[in-house]
């Protein structure tokens, strides 16, 4: 089998307009479009619209006898699939993989191929979806005799060390199909870093091959020792080649009890993680696999070891950076049941279609180290109640069918649940409207916000308990949201009882990582958010003085505001609390509150625990009080404003890892001095900006092929660097050569502009650009102009890509060891 990426030479129709526009896929439709204060996706997408979409794309023919299919990773809207004005093929789900074939024409026919997207009705989700092929498309090509789509299946059975020497064995299945299937010789070999490992050849006498391997001297794979093999599956028939599959493979071993908690390859492992939505900041929803790679990059460079999906499974990209860069992952199936949480969300296909979700979930994921268990649901209401109990049981072993290689959790809101069951609503129903459903995410983080601590107060009544155990049952790790005020009393109420926290306030992790560490069966926990995103506007950032506040703010109201990273892959504050509470670094963090806001009230949330900043650069401020927050693991700090101290404070622990200071701003260098013992352990420093104009800075200078980004940093600094964030100005930015300006735009939580124009306004003193490659040779040169502080220019090189034809991945999967027993 042979898959090409089939991304190039579309055409693009937006419902009423006219004419059609060349595009690259993938493309995020809805991005370009003009936002409305009123209607829409409203509050829950950034109140962007929705809308109707057409792709169109001709194909010609091989002269070949094999067989062709489309493979969609990911359309978002009512997708259907015509080919010459038939249609092919349906999807109602958009973070389902789907395939459609392409019908056998002489060899030469040009093939018209028209893809039409309905994203009409919205509000369809709680956050930014995007619209239309938001995913890359391949064209599949197989011949009559084959290795079945999913028929490549590895499994570790034991990573073992004897001599200082490691050993895997492993189990490999191939599936094959077609007419000669039964007689052909499959051959498999094991190789890394291009040296063989061991080979192995059989005659197949059934359909099913099955190969028993040992592998010497492997080196098993972990977060912290990504290391990956290739193998390579060849089915021969007749001495032909008949087809070929290449995997990159690693090996591990997973087991979860309630005494040891999670172990990987026999050690204890505690999961630093955070949760991602799918979206790409300015880029929209559009999954660029640069995009992917580069959020994982960050997020694993910061310190997190662990992913959460939210609240859908994650793209073929991102696994892939998972399981190269060393990230455990828990992939989610769905935020919705047979519930509505939004108007026109997927509730009524629920029953009809979660199988077929599960399954092209698993398919995609089963192979993978990386993916160590799948969540069946996020704050799933109905779980509560006997319906969503039973439905719970069916998930999870339909699942557990499938894949038996990973535990499964459920991501339960306490407060949320005890909501539920005083509700006297028909949970089986799903055409009531939200806004009138009783218990809903929506509205447990509304109350949140009005009474703070509610949801994690919430977690330790027995109401709560009583709700929630019936979902736990059902599933091997019990996932709490919000809930780690309950865990001790969960565990001596279950002591067989595995706990992971699927959701929390980044703010609350000191006393969440004191629970991790020394209540046993807890494995970990995932903050909400490591990065930014578009929609649910409002649920993070403050607003001052008479501003509207809440989690839900008005246009143009655009973000969350509640990443750990924002949109841009920038670092806020909130960075430093992560770095401190688990030893990332010896250095004290230090953040500043923003000094154009200084003497406003803030609305907090309870979603942001500061709205400090990394800078100390705030050009105008000269005498205002500047609140200043320092964040270290170390006895004590000292910070010095030029040069001079402005006193010791206690930190570490015993202080939640923070300690404040204040000083009327001035300009120069603030820098703080961590202490254990009374012996210097780390320092850092920031610095005033001298006097800023515009610069641009790439985190990458050379794009290969047509699906490549440059991140290109457009900032208001002096030559040293240093961003002045209390400087801004608009921008402009100009591509030239083998390039196009992707999107344009800024972390500011609002605004009226739009990423997809050359124009756009900086926020604390920047704005990033990305440029994509056109695939073919040379300079692309970028240049930018701003209003008051000059223009700049730089230079990247592009070359065409070396191939777009690659095989499937997958990576190995081994049966999980699950002892003790969630039920109550």
């Amino acid at each position: 089998m042979t898959k090409t990426l089939f991304t190039e030479g579309w055409t693009f129709h937006r419902d009423g307009s006219s004419p059609e526009e060349p595009v690259q896929l993938p493309h995020d439709a809805m991005i370009g479009e003009p936002r409305v204060a009123q209607g829409g996706t409203d509050n829950h997408g950034g109140f962007f619209p929705g809308g109707k979409y057409l792709y169109r794309k001709r194909w010609t023919a091989p002269s070949d006898d094999r067989l062709h299919s489309l493979l969609f990773e990911g359309v978002f809207g009512h997708t259907r699939v015509l080919i010459d004005g038939k249609e092919r093929g349906v999807s109602l789900s958009p973070y389902r993989q789907f395939e459609v074939a392409l019908p056998a024409t002489p060899s030469g026919h040009e093939a018209l191929i028209e893809v039409f997207v309905d994203n009409s009705a919205v509000p369809n989700s709680r956050w930014y979806t995007g619209s239309g092929i938001y995913r890359p498309v391949w064209l599949r090509s197989v011949a009559a005799d084959r290795i079945s789509s999913d028929g490549v299946k590895v499994v570790t059975r034991s990573v073992t060390s004897a001599d200082g020497d490691n050993e895997a064995t492993a189990d490999v299945t191939v599936h094959l199909e077609g007419p000669s299937a039964t007689g052909a010789i499959v051959r498999l070999e094991v190789s890394r870093n291009g040296q063989p490992v061991l080979c192995s050849e059989v005659t197949a006498t059934a359909p099913i091959v099955r190969f028993a391997t040992v592998i010497p001297g492997v080196e098993p794979w972990s977060a912290d020792t990504p290391h990956l093999y290739d193998i390579q599956v060849t089915m021969v028939v007749n001495d032909i080649v008949a087809d070929q599959r290449q995997i990159r493979t690693g090996f591990r071993t997973i087991e979860v009890d309630s005494r040891h908690g999670l172990r990987v390859n026999g050690t204890t492992v505690l999961l630093r993680g955070t949760a991602v939505h799918h979206d790409n900041g300015i880029l929209g929803a559009a999954t660029v696999d640069a995009a992917e790679w580069r959020r994982a990059r960050i997020l694993k460079e910061a310190g997190f070891n662990a992913i959460r999906s939210a609240h859908n499974p994650l793209s073929r990209a991102f696994l892939d950076a998972c399981d190269a860069l060393g990230l455990y992952v828990m992939d989610e199936l769905t935020d919705i049941w047979f519930r509505r949480k939004t108007p026109h969300d997927g509730a009524p296909r629920f029953r009809d279609e979660w199988a077929d979700d599960a399954v092209a979930m698993i398919e995609q994921d089963r192979n993978r180290p990386s993916v160590i268990m799948y969540s069946i649901g996020n704050e799933i209401a109905e779980s509560a109640l006997p319906g969503g109990i039973e439905m719970a049981k069916r998930i999870a072993a339909f699942i557990r069918a499938q894949d038996p290689t990973r535990p499964t959790t459920i991501a339960v809101n306490p407060l949320l649940a005890m909501m539920a069951t005083r509700s006297k609503s028909d949970t089986d129903r799903h055409d009531t409207p939200p806004e009138r459903t009783p218990a809903t995410s929506t509205a447990a983080n509304q109350m949140a916000a009005k009474i703070g601590r509610m949801m994690v107060l919430a977690s330790t009544l027995p109401a709560a308990d009583r709700a929630s155990r019936g979902a736990f049952a059902a599933v091997d790790i019990a996932g709490y949201n919000y809930g780690y005020a309950s865990y001790r009393g969960a565990r001596r109420r279950y002591p067989d009882r595995i706990i992971v926290g699927t959701e929390s306030m980044p703010g609350d992790l000191p006393a969440i990582w004191r629970r991790v560490t020394t209540v046993p069966g807890v494995i970990g926990d995932f903050s909400w958010t490591g990065w930014d995103y578009l929609g649910e506007v409002g649920l993070g950032y403050w607003s001052y003085g008479s501003e509207p506040g809440g989690i839900a703010k008005p246009f143009p109201g655009i973000l969350a505001g509640c990443g750990i990273f924002d949109i841009t892959g920038g670092a806020t504050g909130m960075l430093h609390l992560v770095q401190a509470v688990w030893g990332i670094t010896d250095n004290p963090g230090i953040a500043v509150r923003p000094l154009d806001r200084a003497g406003q009230r803030p609305n907090k949330t309870p979603w942001l625990s500061t709205d400090a900043l990394p800078g100390w650069s705030w050009r105008g401020h000269t005498g205002t009080t500047a609140e200043i927050e320092v964040y270290s693991a170390a006895d004590h700090v000292e910070l010095l404003l030029n040069g001079r101290s402005l006193g010791h404070r206690k930190a570490g622990p015993k202080k939640n890892f923070l300690t404040r200071f204040s000083a009327p701003y001035e300009e120069g260098e603030l820098t703080a001095i961590a202490y254990r013992d009374g012996v210097e352990t780390g320092r850092s420093t920031l610095r005033s900006a001298a006097s800023p104009s515009l610069r641009l800075r790439a985190e990458t200078s050379e794009l290969s092929g047509s699906n490549d980004l440059a991140y290109i940093w457009v900032e208001l600094a002096d030559e040293a660097g240093t961003v002045d964030l209390g400087s801004d100005d608009d921008v402009t930015v100009d591509i030239s050569g083998p390039g196009i300006l992707a999107a344009l735009g800024s972390a500011s939580p609002t605004t009226e502009g739009t990423f997809v124009d050359t124009e756009h306004r900086t926020h604390r003193g920047r704005a990033l650009a990305i440029v994509r490659s056109t695939d073919e040779a040379g300079e692309i040169v970028v240049r930018a102009t701003s209003t008051r502080y000059g223009s700049a220019e730089l230079t990247l090189s592009s070359t065409p890509a070396a191939d777009t034809t690659t095989s499937e991945v997958a990576t190995t999967e081994q049966p999980i060891a699950i002892t003790g027993s969630t039920t109550p």
